[in-house]
């Protein structure tokens, strides 16, 4: 996630943008210039204040209960929980249930600053959120409480929901163009090379601390598998991969070196797209450049920003939370060492107990509507509650119960906006847990499960340690230790030329990128926007 404006600059999209529409901006009571939505011919009317000027959405049966409920800036602010904070932090569960509870499957909440928003808790309610766009937009600069100015530019919401010329804020005809490019793109990989690329890199970490004979497998193996992998699929030279691992843990754990990691990646990616242009491959990066909806090369760079910082950090919370249940659990143990239960089986309950991300900020009502019995009005911002909507009462009244096979959970989304990778993060973190316990079968916890700890905030949680013990490996031979990836129909990124070779990442210490690397502003976001991720 990024954004397009300068730390100095207003909150407009860059002169030219294709999604920003002709609509005239509206401005702030701070002098905040907010642009108008691309206004999708799929979409309601934007509302331009606190009431809304086109004819109410409104569900099946909306003059039932609800429709005299107060609107959400109607609601005493002292009366409603806060997503962030001590209570949010240390129990985010047992405050989507106490939400639950009062409200049904839409509460009222705060976000940072105190401002209002709707958490959508309803397994149905948020299927219904995600699946019509005509009510629900993706755009963000519908959002009432930007257009009356209530939000600064130093929000610490705007790393997460200031617009971006995008796909995932985008609606109507801009998001079908943006959206079929990264679709088409991801659905060129080979599923096979995929496996491969898994195979070998996890022999290549397990070979590093196998002979020891115990592991911390979230930072050496869950953190690194991902990036490694994805690199080659986007067509990067290998010798990109660890320090890419290396920026993106750094920019998503919020160090005081977040911005000179967003910068390593930017530049990385940037000489990547300039490489492809005159040197294609079988790649990602070649598929978004080639396709016929004709994205300009920062199009391209943005939608590969995004597809390797939301695969890593998705993809390394399914990796830890599969691991830890699978070490943890008595029945999945027993399962998969018996035979009864494939780590695909496994992966389907942690999608549906500890989805990787908790929330996905957001959704902005087109028009006045209801929604859960809630009357939504025009402008209001919605969170989509995956975690609260999968443990939903109504559609699993025994959460004990198995739910091998079952892929109806919400952590991939539904709608226009599913999550076009999934099938590829899947594959990743299957394929190489189910090699991890090949290589190490006798993989065991180290340490009781009540000592491992955990870290919130308002969009996801993360397992900060997971120590194991096995019996040692001893290290083999190089031909046999990290078997050389075949390549799928062509190997991605593989021109017989090396990229120029990137400069190195300044790592934990203070110290800004090269300048030869940054031929853009830094921005000042980053820093922010990781640690609502990792804190």
């Amino acid at each position: 996630m990024t954004t397009p404006f300068r730390d100095d600059a207003p909150l407009a999209p860059p002169a030219g943008c294709p999604a920003h529409g002709a609509d005239a901006p509206g401005t702030g009571t701070r002098g905040i210039d907010i642009p108008g939505p691309a206004g999708p011919a799929n979409a309601g009317p934007a509302s331009t204040g606190p009431a809304s000027t086109g004819p109410a959405n409104t569900e099946p049966g909306s003059t039932g209960p609800g429709s005299d409920r107060p609107g959400l800036d109607e609601l005493p602010v002292a009366e409603l929980r806060r997503l962030y904070g001590p209570e949010a932090e240390a129990d985010p569960s047992g405050l989507y249930e106490k939400l639950r509870a009062e409200y049904g499957e839409v509460a009222p909440v705060l976000l940072h600053g105190d401002l209002p928003a709707w958490l959508v808790l309803g397994h149905s309610a948020n299927l219904t959120v995600m699946r019509t766009p005509s009510r629900f937009s993706r755009d963000s600069r519908r959002w009432r409480a930007f257009q009356e100015g209530r939000v600064g530019a130093d929000s610490p919401l705007m790393p997460v929901i200031a617009w971006q010329p995008l796909c995932v804020f985008a609606d109507g005809a801009e998001h079908r163009r943006l959206r079929g490019a990264v679709t088409a793109g991801l659905n060129g990989t080979d599923r096979r090379g995929v496996r491969r690329f898994v195979t070998r890199y996890t022999a290549e970490l397990v070979e590093e601390f196998g002979p020891t004979g115990q592991a911390e497998l979230v930072s050496r193996f869950a953190e690194h598998l991902p990036m490694l992998v994805m690199t080659q699929l986007v067509g990067m030279p290998e010798e990109y991969g660890p320090r890419l691992v290396e920026a993106a843990r750094d920019l998503m754990k919020g160090t005081e070196t977040a911005i000179a990691s967003n910068d390593h990646v930017v530049a990385a990616l940037r000489r990547l797209v300039e490489r492809k242009r005159t040197d294609p491959g079988a790649d990602l990066c070649t598929r978004l450049m080639q396709h016929e909806a004709g994205l300009t090369d920062e199009e391209v760079l943005e939608h590969l920003r995004v597809v390797l910082l939301a695969a890593n950090e998705t993809t390394v919370n399914l990796i830890a939370d599969t691991l830890k249940m699978i070490l943890t659990d008595e029945r999945f143990r027993a399962h998969l060492s018996g035979g009864h239960m494939t780590v695909p089986d496994a992966l389907d309950q942690v999608l549906w107990d500890s989805p990787p991300m908790s929330l996905v900020a957001g959704r902005w009502a087109t028009g006045d509507t209801l929604l859960g019995g809630q009357r939504i009005m025009a402008g209001d911002m919605l969170l989509l509650g995956l975690a609260a909507g999968n443990v939903d009462p109504i559609v699993r009244p025994d959460l004990a119960k198995p739910l091998h096979g079952n892929r109806s959970h919400l952590s991939f989304g539904s709608g226009p906006h599913e999550c076009p990778g999934q099938d590829i993060g899947r594959a990743i973190a299957e394929t190489g847990i189910d090699c991890l316990l090949t290589l190490l079968p006798d993989l065991r916890l180290a340490v009781p499960e009540e000592e491992l700890t955990w870290t919130s905030a308002w969009l996801s949680r993360h397992l900060v340690a997971l120590p194991v013990e096995f019996t040692p490996r001893e290290r083999q031979p190089a031909e046999d230790a990290a078997p050389p990836a075949a390549a799928p129909a062509a190997d991605p990124g593989a021109s017989g030329r090396p990229l120029p070779p990137a400069a190195p990442f300044a790592g934990p210490t203070p110290v800004g990128p090269s300048p030869a690397l940054v031929s853009e502003p830094r921005r000042g976001w980053w820093a922010r926007l990781a640690g609502w991720f990792r804190r």
